[in-house]
């Protein structure tokens, strides 16, 4: 029998039923139980993603309708960040390319060159087409080899309970065996390795592999196998989050989160189809929890429709993922603010790695491996999150302050010094962001080369300025024709069986 053929999935919750699904998908037939309390909540209150959820879903065949149908869900083309860099200056993060990033006609380096001969208040990102739809609240998925109108991506927002459930009536569909029950404690061989889960009852689960979902408590990784935790908390400060659901108000539905700069962190507002998702994260080192509170009552949509939840973590995440037989995915392993949306990719991208590394035959080095490539992926994650932070001009408070004086971690660094000093846009390997992330925070905080380069010179003015206008001209043709998010949502939801339906996947 192979060492995996028997495993458990200890914690339920987004996580948990994500890795269910995944396995019962990917390793049919093979003993899998999910083992979970009904005492026990799940924390999120509205998720935002990443692009890759839409290769999560189709790997396991979900149709993007139905999925959207089933969890609330919008379409999401990135974020918009509201004073970061100052108060009253915005941008957006989105999911699509800023032309060519390298040589004479990079689009970044030309618009640098030649704002002065463009229109006024047209950002970068108005050259990029989901920056265009998003500022513009208009959707229209990417269609494929249609040049402008197929290079970009998009997410969803979502109800995270509603996609709990929704994948564990796909995973028990595919045979895991669920069970309902509270873990009262870890059995562990001589060597360490976890034999069984004990539960309240008397009950025991035996499996050859463990997968720790359960949360911020880490009841397996954590504290069973007790491998450390690395606390960053001094790169990324803010440990409280309030969390609370709105009515929708009456303007558009955004195809977009909002990222709000506050006096000690930020708000973020998550659009759903039936309600709207608020949250206040901050650092309670620079403002009590009810100031913090208060700050978010105020920027509320509408009345909320339940009690503000309050959530206590520390940025950070355990040295090893994978320890003896026990993985760790989702908070169990670690946890990063979500000012960029990481949590769910962050699951996806552990999930997607131990499927592909379980039936390795030789286990340590699969081990090894697993661990490397996770601990690096939060490690540049971090580093980008920190990027917003540093970049920011605001000094009216003491947590703007004192992020604009620590010290950096050396891979970031470096990145902020090859960009400087050479507009290199440095990428590291199992980055989580492409360079066409890093360029669209260091354009939005209008941060830019601190001389000039040589290159863009190469091509005459007048035809790199042509160049630069036909391309908003494009953008803006194609926006003509596309309907608004909620137009398109509409649609999509107004349509009960895939056949006939607007293509959206």
């Amino acid at each position: 029998m192979n060492p995996t053929d028997s495993i458990v999935i200890a914690g339920g919750g987004a996580a948990g039923w994500m890795a269910a699904a995944a396995l019962a998908t990917a390793r049919p037939g093979r003993p899998l139980t999910l083992v979970e309390s009904p005492e026990i909540g799940i924390i999120g209150v509205g998720e935002a993603s990443f692009p890759s959820i839409r290769a999560f879903n189709r790997l396991l065949g979900i149709d993007e309708v139905d999925f959207l149908r089933a969890t609330g869900g919008t379409f999401k083309l990135g974020i918009r960040f509201d004073d970061w860099l100052q108060p009253g200056h915005h941008y957006f993060h989105t999911f699509g390319d800023l032309g060519t990033l390298d040589g004479p006609m990079a689009l970044w380096a030309q618009y640098l060159r030649l704002r002065h001969r463009l229109p006024v208040g047209l950002a970068l990102t108005d050259l990029s087409l989901p920056g265009a739809m998003a500022r513009g609240g208009q959707f229209l998925p990417p269609q494929p080899g249609a040049g402008l109108a197929g290079r970009y991506d998009h997410a969803y927002h979502f109800d995270a309970q509603r996609y709990a459930s929704f994948l564990q009536a796909l995973a028990i569909s595919r045979g895991v065996q669920h069970v309902q029950g509270r873990i009262a404690g870890v059995q562990q061989a001589a060597d360490g390795q976890v034999q069984a889960l004990r539960l309240d009852d008397g009950r025991a689960l035996h499996a050859s592999l463990f997968i720790d979902c359960t949360g911020f408590a880490s009841r397996l990784l954590g504290q069973a196998m007790a491998v450390p935790f690395l606390d960053q908390s001094h790169l990324l400060p803010v440990d409280r989050a309030w969390a609370v659901p709105a009515a929708r108000n009456d303007g558009p539905l955004t195809p977009y989160t909002t990222a709000t700069a506050m006096e000690a962190g930020w708000t973020w507002r998550i659009p759903l189809q039936e309600r709207t998702g608020h949250g206040h994260v901050f650092s309670s080192r620079h403002i009590d929890e009810q100031r913090a509170l208060a700050q978010l009552l105020a920027r509320l949509d509408g009345p909320p429709l339940a009690e503000p939840r309050l959530l206590r973590f520390t940025t950070g995440y355990r040295e090893r993922l994978w320890e003896r037989n026990v993985v760790a995915i989702g908070l169990a392993g670690g946890f990063l603010e979500p000012l960029e949306s990481t949590a769910i990719f962050l699951v996806q991208s552990g999930i997607g790695h131990l499927v592909s590394l379980l039936d390795h035959p030789q286990r340590e080095p699969a081990r090894a491996g697993y661990n490397t490539l996770m601990r690096r992926q939060y490690e540049r994650i971090r580093d980008f999150i920190v990027l917003h932070y540093r970049l920011s001009r605001r000094r009216d408070s003491r947590l703007w302050q004192e992020m604009a004086a620590m010290d950096l971690p050396d891979t970031l660094a470096h990145k902020i010094d090859a960009w400087r000093a050479a507009g290199v846009l440095a990428v590291y390997d199992q980055e989580g962001f492409d360079a066409n992330s890093w360029l669209a925070i260091h354009a939005g905080m209008e941060h830019w080369p601190q001389r000039a380069l040589p290159w863009p010179a190469e091509v005459p003015e007048d035809i790199a300025a042509e160049l630069l206008l036909q391309r908003r001209h494009e953008v803006e043709a194609l926006l003509a024709r596309m309907p608004m998010h909620e137009a398109l949502l509409a649609q999509a939801m107004a349509h009960k069986s895939s056949q006939g339906r607007p293509k959206t996947t």
